[in-house]
């Protein structure tokens, strides 16, 4: 399937779209209070600000970010609403995106929550007309980056002691993200993550 083919198919842009269960939706102020702080929470040691998720939500307007959200179908049989499970942003810069964060609840983890809010960080990117994307890992953190070698990132660098002032960070880029080869890359995936 060609960019242009993929890129009709797409929902338009601030509409929800679906891997599997889940819903992927613009991040919204509302959805702070009503999920996305509390994973935030539990996932760092030093936890972004509700003021600074608000700063990064503000500035989805200007084109220069992007927030989304996974969240899980209702449970009709306890009259639940559809419930937050991670939360994914992006930060653009020239032809590049700059992933802020990707976070899951605990007990979404190992789901297939990261991997869909990296498919649409990845349709965001492309749609803006990046040519790359980069972000930085934890080297504790091989689970995550596991997932970033899926969706073509390799280790570029590493920043000493970036987390916390004691943790170093494993710097990693995708590159070419507009070519054929990449598309395939995540056809491939989104068929997974829909099955």
């Amino acid at each position: 399937m060609s960019v242009i083919e993929r890129l009709l198919r797409r929902d338009a842009p601030g509409e929800a779209t679906t891997f599997g269960e889940l819903e992927i939706s613009p991040m919204r102020r509302r959805d702070l209070r009503h999920g996305v702080m509390d994973i935030e929470a539990v996932s760092y040691p030093r936890p972004w600000s509700q003021g600074v998720f608000e700063s990064e939500v503000a500035q989805v307007r200007s084109g220069t970010r992007y927030y989304i959200v996974a969240r899980r179908p209702a449970d009709g049989a306890s009259g639940r609403r559809s419930r937050i499970v991670g939360y994914a942003g992006v930060w653009f810069s020239g032809d590049e995106a700059h992933v802020t964060n990707v976070a899951v609840a605990p007990a979404a983890r190992r789901q297939g929550v990261a991997s869909a809010l990296m498919l649409g960080l990845a349709d965001a990117a492309i749609e803006h007309g990046c040519r790359s994307w980069t972000l930085e890992v934890r080297v504790s953190s091989t689970g995550a980056q596991e997932l970033y070698r899926r969706f073509g990132f390799a280790p570029a660098g590493v920043r000493t002691r970036y987390y916390e002032n004691t943790e170093d960070a494993i710097v990693m880029w995708c590159h070419d993200i507009q070519g054929a080869d990449y598309t395939r890359l995540l056809d491939a995936m989104r068929t997974e993550a829909s099955s």
